[in-house]
């Protein structure tokens, strides 16, 4: 004779479990596991931008422009203080930012996507079937849904 122990479980840890096992089904799903790669990429490769722009880009613009940071542009108007020199360059660095990811990712990427693009087939030739209207090839003698007679007609395509 065989005695059988169930386990004794605190209520609501079977659902723990079927919970646990949902949660990892849905973590392990393709689509979230790419989104999270994508986004710990994308904050790097932010950081990366960052620096190209802070450390070479808005120097070079010094360079040539003479004054690298607007921070200190700012102007009183009926005794409130507005310093518009931190949007200008919050703005600056949006473009230089644009400029950049549009001229080394966009434009590289879509340049690298037509290379590889496949070329589209030519569309079948198809009449229409002048009992039922629908659509069937060309070279057909019988409409494929209503089963009539098609009379024969010379395509140069087919030739």
């Amino acid at each position: 004779m065989s005695v059988v122990r169930s386990a004794v479980h605190a209520p609501g840890v079977a659902r723990v479990g079927g919970l646990g096992r949902e949660f990892r089904d849905f973590i392990l799903r393709g689509n979230v596991v790419d989104l999270a790669v994508a986004v710990i990429i994308g904050a790097a490769f932010g950081n990366v931008v960052s620096a190209l722009v802070k450390d070479l880009i808005t120097p070079l613009l010094a360079a040539i422009g003479g004054k690298p940071n607007f921070g200190a542009l700012s102007f009183t108007w009926n005794k409130s203080h507005f310093a518009y020199g931190d949007f200008i360059n919050v703005l600056v660095y949006f473009i230089i930012v644009a400029a950049v990811i549009f001229f080394f990712v966009v434009k590289p990427v879509n340049v690298l996507l037509a290379r590889f693009k496949p070329t589209p087939e030519a569309p079948a030739v198809t009449r229409d079937c002048p009992y039922c209207m629908s659509s069937v090839p060309a070279a057909a003698s019988r409409c494929a849904f209503c089963t009539s007679e098609l009379t024969a007609i010379d395509t140069p395509a087919l030739a």
